[in-house]
């Protein structure tokens, strides 16, 4: 008989293919999270303590990888002694040092603020080799999707999935439709990839690639650097979308020639790896559940106007009004824009004066970013009335880098201030913020209200377009401010002096143990579990739930308004309730009580469960600290005709049910709520109904996940369950991927498996932290 004809399949489809442990009928996948692990100190406390508490090890100590960032200062480094005497909040100071407490109790690799090759972690992944082709990458950190640009399966993850992650090495999820979007034609001088990027998203929205990976096509797209594209994947989360990517070509391949953590490229791996990373493209026929098609003629520079990053426009155009949108969610987004912004519709955006430039972030803050700055500003003054002008590069080596060639030095002598590395304030945890109404040209990729600073105004844009606003003291058109020779996007790999991880000597069989934790059967798969008994329970349990419903009249509503940034410094999963809604809840003057805010209000400071009446709840960060808040705060139920899609993952491993419902039950469940009467929701039946008893609704949930919720399961638990066939997986995928092996805390050489260290991380002096002992 002839054989079978395979079914045309995505660049998504593939990954995944080659990544499932186990799939059950209903279509939910235990996934292997290959060999790419990021850790930084915001989103890791919580999963460690998870760990000590159960008594658990971290499974693959060679797949993950950890640095500072989000909360550490910028400023000089020259006198650095350690993290306790150098990071001064008390709040950041903690989560920073408790990083160091966790990477030395688990034994993983470390880049702290003494390495040179610390920095934002979508950057020193890329940077070190750590990422590569074909392989699944998450982190605690909703723009992993950055590394998608190597053709990779990335994605962020909330605490609970990180936690996941470092016991098992493995994540339960389901597939994800298949977008695509692709770009044709030669971009137009003065046009970046943050452009395109700003453009796809004015034309999808915010919610455009909700439940998709979205990946990434076309000529434009094939020309660009892979600095270009990381740049483009990093915002596909500002797409809705769960993860980008861009199928890796010999453009990809030349970038990770050399990387410490990549496969030497003298060797049978790395013939081995070229062969297989080839065949990740998507077939001929692969069928695309959306797709979207654009010319690049049609791309102009462009700026965001308003507090979402789908608010962007040309730079040539006027600030948009409400009667611009037909949709009444729309209009009425646009009014409270304008409103926050402190803009008038109808302005030209070259007339919108500056305060502050920003350039950084893990979006634009590599060595080709700096460069292309540079040539704008080369020889000129940032304008007098810019307050402050910043340029922070992505990491130590990309530092280095711009000082080898000069790069500070036309920085400083225009005005700028040159920094350390750090996320800095693309989200305002350190001391980088902006003060109240100072709006900043930003090269980050959120203008959610309060991002950069409460009440702080924020213009995304690109590289070149900030330096260019600098220089004007106004948003400026990039186009008029630099010559022709100035504006051509960069196409070449950058050659960036990347050091090599010092090695030492395995002595003994024990040391190997301990460094690899190669059970005994040789393979080179996961530590043992030990004497961690598996638990499959650990949820409070969800059947029913009748009570109060706040009904909240908004759309959009993302992570940073759900619980700003500045509250996100805990090591603990409690007592966030507080800060739930903080700046609606509470006026920023006086920190008094909002008396018009819904949850201030009797009887709706008692809700169970919150009515919200636009889409794309939760859109935004990873951070599970979103859900942590509204649990704390008493809610257990969220209605909405939309979620994002990390948010909406991050319920289910609270014990919290997301609902969506049609238009009509969602006019239906908010009239209740206006009433003032209970609603219950009852998951068995998955309806919800009026306190008489009357059905408002129906709604779908995923039959794993209501399994879960209605017997109270670990996802932890229930996955250990599956250890041998984890081991299995492990075993087939070092004979296929040998590369894989020991990227992240180990390398390979003739004579085996040699431990990669480093930087050691040293005793901090700790000032006022206080933490609990260690026992590991």
């Amino acid at each position: 008989m002839p054989s079978a004809v395979s079914q045309p399949l995505t660049l998504y489809d593939k990954v995944v293919r080659d990544h499932v442990v186990d799939e059950k009928e209903d279509g939910t996948l235990l996934i292997y999270i290959e060999d790419r692990h990021l850790v930084h100190e915001v989103t890791s406390p919580q999963a460690f303590e998870g760990l000590r508490n159960a008594n658990r090890p971290v499974r693959r100590p060679d797949c993950t990888l950890a640095t500072t960032d989000h909360n550490v200062p910028t400023t000089p480094r020259t006198n650095f002694k350690d993290v306790g005497t150098f990071v001064k909040e008390a709040d950041s100071r903690t989560q920073c040092v408790t990083l160091e407490d966790n990477v030395r109790a688990f034994n993983l690799t470390f880049f702290g603020l003494n390495d040179k090759r610390q920095g934002i972690v979508h950057i020193i992944g890329p940077e070190q080799g750590f990422t590569l082709p074909g392989t699944t990458v998450v982190c605690g950190d909703s723009h992993t999707s950055t590394h998608g640009a190597f053709g990779a399966l990335a994605f962020g993850i909330g605490t609970s999935e990180v936690e996941h992650v470092l016991a098992t090495q493995t994540l339960i999820t389901k597939r994800s439709q298949n977008m695509k979007v692709q770009v044709d034609g030669e971009l137009a001088p003065g046009v970046s990839s943050k452009d395109v990027i700003l453009h796809v998203i004015g034309i999808i929205g915010t919610a455009g690639g909700t439940g998709c990976v979205i990946e990434f096509c076309g000529s434009s797209i094939k020309s660009l650097s892979m600095e270009a594209r990381m740049s483009i994947c990093n915002m596909s989360i500002e797409a809705g979308a769960r993860a980008g990517m861009i199928a890796p070509d010999q453009i990809t391949f030349e970038y990770l020639k050399g990387r410490p953590l990549a496969p030497k490229t003298d060797s049978p791996e790395w013939k081995r790896a070229i062969s297989y990373w080839s065949t990740l493209k998507s077939d001929a026929g692969a069928k695309f559940d959306k797709e979207v098609y654009i010319d690049a003629r049609d791309i102009a520079p462009t700026v965001s106007w308003g507090t979402s990053p789908q608010d962007v426009v040309p730079i040539t155009a006027l600030v948009p009004g409400p009667d611009d949108f037909s949709d009444p969610h729309k209009k009425e987004a646009c009014e409270r824009a304008l409103e926050y912004m402190g803009l008038t519709a109808g302005t030209p955006m070259e007339d919108v004066v500056l305060d502050k430039v920003f350039i950084g972030s893990c979006t634009n803050a590599r060595i080709e970013d700096l460069r292309a700055a540079a040539k704008i500003v080369d020889g000129k003054k940032i304008a007098s009335n810019i307050k402050h002008a910043m340029i922070v590069p992505g990491s130590g080596l990309v530092k280095q880098q711009a000082e080898q060639e000069g790069l500070d030095k036309i920085f400083t002598d225009a005005g700028f201030d040159w920094r350390e590395a750090g996320c800095s304030m693309c989200l305002g945890m350190n001391p980088d913020i902006l003060s109240p109404k100072e709006r900043c040209a930003s090269t980050s990729n959120r203008n959610f209200e309060g991002r950069q600073g409460a009440g702080g105004r924020t213009h995304l844009m690109s590289p070149a377009m900030a330096a260019a606003c600098a220089l004007v003291g106004k948003l400026a058109d990039v186009r008029k401010v630099a010559s022709s020779a100035h504006l051509t996007a960069a196409k070449v790999t950058p050659q960036i002096d990347l050091s090599e991880p010092s090695e030492e000597d395995i002595l003994t069989d024990e040391d190997l143990d301990h460094i690899m934790d190669i059970p005994e059967d040789g393979t080179a798969s996961a530590a043992d579990t030990g004497s961690a008994a598996p638990s499959s329970a650990g949820m409070a349990t969800f059947t029913q739930l009748k009570g109060i419903v706040a009904p909240l009249d908004r759309s959009n509503v993302d992570t940073d308004a759900i619980i700003p940034k500045q509250f996100l410094k805990t090591i603990k999963r409690s007592g966030l309730g507080t800060a739930l809604f903080h700046q609606w809840r509470y006026i920023s003057e006086t920190g008094e009580e909002n008396p018009d805010f819904i949850l201030n209000k009797a009887p709706y400071r008692d809700a169970k469960t919150l009515v919200v009446s636009g889409p794309n709840f939760g859109c935004g960060s990873s951070r599970e600290h979103a859900p942590w808040a509204l649990l704390d705060f008493g809610i257990r139920c969220i209605i909405a005709p939309s979620f994002g899609d990390i948010f909406r993952n991050n319920c289910f491993k609270n014990s919290m049910l997301p609902i969506t419902l049609d238009s009509e039950a969602i006019e239906r469940v908010t009239a209740e709520a206006k009433a003032g009467r209970e609603v219950e929701v009852d998951l068995p039946a998955q309806v919800v109904r009026a306190a008489d008893g009357t059905e408002l609704g129906q709604f779908e949930v995923d039959e794993f996940k209501k399994h879960c919720l209605i017997n109270g399961l670990d996802d932890i638990g229930l996955t250990m369950q599956m250890e041998q066939k984890i081991r299995d997986f492990e075993r087939r995928r070092t004979n296929r991927y040998p590369w894989l092996d020991g990227s992240g805390y180990l390398k390979r050489d003739r004579t085996g498996p040699v431990k990669v260290e480093a930087a050691a991380v040293p005793k901090t002096n700790r000032g006022d932290v206080k933490t609990e002992p260690l026992e590991w």
